[in-house]
């Protein structure tokens, strides 16, 4: 078989050896000659062309100079220690700083030897440096793997200390592409290939790292970009159709009593078109006999929850049980007071578990969910406990689903032996291209109308000179009899909180804002959960008119009364946890604020933020700058869906060839859904080799 060439242990290929083979396998997960070849660079430089100094300009990109390097120089103790230097040609100088790896550098320079120093230019005080630069003496280089487009390979510190920085790499990966005779197998049908004139596999494997020129590299990585994409659409297309076609589900033929009493006699408020057509596409779903996997979107406020509550009205009425599973007791507890009050006039049993329920409590509601007794049952991760066993689990929502992990998910979906329908609910939009390429087995439903009588929340920006205006604002809202919520953001994803920052703001609003005219309450993360509950219903009893906060209000209190968020250093905070954060305000009938609160000092990307937020609450806008901004791997979630291990393909930039990716994977499995055919065969095997090290979670989305 042509692969047993690249099934070899990476320890034999020449120049690697046990310790360095070792090193490999644990810095870079890179065992075998495949996946060294499958390691691509990330950048290329055309050693061909050099800057001088004098010519460095503040938008330069990486450039490459030719000089000396002189004064090494250790600076600094701790955290701040740095090493610096100065590079010099016959025309100036630069700085270059190295605050990592300073050993290393300092072992590699060599007086008076001239070296090609690679980077990327930034303006300190008035002068250019060049932070972490690659370096390579001008002798080496001339003698190089490449005399032109040199590949640049991510690397570690414990890499570099064995010699594998990105040359030392490259030199491996010259080694390994000088062997290769027929053994890359071809992984995409002679169709495919021919029809879009894509180079075959193994010249596209040899021509990323080692490129003839720019043109066949150009080639290469258009035929890998496509082969990437086109692979997860059809894994996901697949997977989408074994489960609507062989995965059996509950068959919710009956919409009876509870939907319909509710729909006439206790809905709070009329639909609207969008929620009227989701409950449409929902109730289809659950009546096919096949087992519903939705993904419902919808922007804070839109009426999701009226949604999954009708959904689950559909369940009872066929004597199945429900549950919604959210990410925080303060959600999960929203959850249930909405609920409870939407449905106190009606026959059904709703309970409630979170982490800090009593065991007597606990006792209860497990035994009415054994008995069947239970109908709705709403919780946070305490859902999933092997205790907690239902009689007839029939409708799953999982609200904000991003902030569980798959298996947490999977261990809900196996409380059956019949899976239950899944709902997954989210008000974080998701952009299209990400839907599509993480959420591409899932149906999607989405509701873009918010109900009657909600006016836009109306966002302003202000600079911190301008807090004086911002208070007197402030004061004529609490006048009107409104109320307000003031955030601080966290240091991290973490529960460390800048509490410096919250305290402080604390007794700034407390001097401005005082007793007895005046109420605030305060909560934060670090606060015991009976404590942020005291401060919470204060507020929302309408005890105190300021809620001082971190980002833990940033989903589930709902205080139809409160018209104003202010955003304190906003420039701190994402795209969409901003417009999370909006979304608390504007449920009422009165106008609402939100205001954002910089310094000046602002990076390009916090001036986009701030100038979108001002410009639009359009939630799928955002989403689609929040990506262009952060790119796909950051997107709040899809990490760990494992869906995103892109190498070379941006689902931003390469928007066309995912789509162009995902028609072509349709049109075949239209044809051939399970890829039996002899000519889908090579399809068939590629997807088993990408797929035998995921578990198939492909039944819980």
């Amino acid at each position: 078989m042509p692969t047993d060439f690249l099934n070899n242990s990476i320890e034999f290929l020449k120049g690697v050896g046990p310790k360095r083979a070792e090193m490999f396998k644990s810095e870079l997960g890179i065992f075998t000659f495949g996946d060294l070849l499958n390691y691509f660079p990330f950048r290329y430089v055309d050693r061909s062309k050099f800057s001088k100094i004098s010519e460095i300009e503040s938008d330069s990109v990486y450039i490459q100079v030719k000089g000396k390097i002189y004064g090494l120089n250790t600076v600094g103790e701790g955290r701040a220690k740095r090493l610096s230097a100065t590079l010099r040609d016959d025309t100036g100088e630069i700085d270059l700083i190295w605050f990592q790896g300073q050993k290393w550098v300092l072992e590699k320079i060599k007086p008076n030897v001239e070296y090609i120093v690679f980077g990327k230019p930034t303006l300190f005080k008035n002068r250019f440096n060049f932070a972490h630069p690659e370096i390579e003496a001008v002798a080496d280089a001339e003698t190089g793997v490449n005399a032109t487009l040199q590949p640049f390979y991510s690397s570690t510190e414990k890499l570099k200390t064995r010699g594998l920085d990105s040359r030392g790499i490259a030199k491996l990966t010259k080694n390994l592409v000088d062997q290769i005779n027929g053994d890359v197998e071809e992984s995409l049908t002679a169709d495919i290939v021919n029809n879009l004139k894509l180079i075959p596999r193994e010249k596209a494997i040899i021509n990323i790292h080692h490129p003839e020129d720019q043109a066949i590299l150009d080639k290469a990585i258009s035929r890998l970009k496509f082969e990437e994409l086109f692979f997860i659409q059809l894994a996901l297309l697949k997977t989408k159709f074994i489960r609507s076609t062989s995965v059996r589900g509950h068959n919710f033929s009956i919409v009876g009593e509870h939907f319909n009493t509710f729909y006439k006699q206790h809905l709070p408020f009329e639909l609207t078109g969008a929620q009227k057509r989701v409950i449409k596409e929902i109730r289809a779903n659950m009546g096919s006999g096949r087992q519903m996997n939705r993904l419902l979107q919808g922007d804070v406020g839109s009426g999701k929850t009226l949604v999954a509550l009708m959904c689950m009205l559909i369940a009872i009425d066929n004597n199945y049980q429900a549950c919604l599973m959210a990410p925080t007791e303060i959600l999960a507890q929203q959850h249930f007071a909405t609920i409870s009050r939407f449905l106190k006039e009606m026959p059904v049993k709703i309970k409630l578990l979170t982490g800090s329920a009593k065991s007597a409590e606990r006792r209860i509601i497990h035994q009415e969910l054994e008995n069947g007794s239970l109908n709705i049952l709403i919780g946070t991760h305490a859902l999933i406990e092997e205790k907690v066993v239902f009689q007839n689990l029939g409708l799953v929502v999982i609200d904000e689903q991003h902030r569980f992990g798959v298996e947490q998910r999977a261990k809900l979906w196996k409380k059956n032996d019949i899976p239950p329908h899944v709902l997954v609910m989210t008000a974080t939009p998701i952009p299209r291209t990400l839907a599509m390429t993480v959420y591409g087995d899932l149906d999607v439903s989405v509701i873009d109308e918010l109900p009657p009588g909600r006016k836009a929340v109306q966002t302003l920006h202000y600079f911190d000179t301008k807090r004086p205006q911002v208070f007197g604002f402030l004061r004529k809202q609490i006048a009107l009899g409104r109320q307000i919520y003031v955030v601080y953001p966290l240091i991290n994803e973490s529960e460390t909180l800048d509490l410096k920052d919250l305290m402080d703001g604390f007794e700034s609003f407390t001097r401005e804002f005082p007793l007895p005219e005046y109420a605030i309450s305060m909560v934060h993360g670090q606060m015991k959960t009976e404590e942020k509950d005291f401060e919470m219903q204060r507020f929302i009893k309408g005890e105190t008119q300021i809620m001082v906060a971190t980002t833990v209000i940033e989903v589930g209190v709902d205080v139809p009364n409160a018209s104003v968020m202010v955003i304190e250093n906003a420039e701190r905070f994402g795209l969409s946890q901003m417009h999370q954060l909006r979304g608390r305000v504007g449920r009422g009938a009165d106008q609402s604020f939100c205001i954002l609160m910089t310094g000046y000092k602002l990076t390009k990307e916090a001036k986009t933020r701030i100038e979108t937020m001002v410009r639009t609450t359009d939630g799928f806008e955002i989403a689609e700058v929040d990506m262009q901004i952060r790119g796909p791997g950051d997107m709040h979630g899809t990490q760990q869906s494992g869906v995103l291990d892109l190498q070379l393909a941006d689902i931003v930039r390469d928007e066309k060839i995912l789509k162009y990716a995902r028609n072509i994977a349709a049109d075949i499995l239209e044809k051939d859904p399970l890829l039996e055919s002899p000519q889908n065969r090579v399809l068939s095997m590629r997807l088993k080799q990408l797929q035998k090290h995921r578990s198939d979670w492909s039944k819980i989305s």
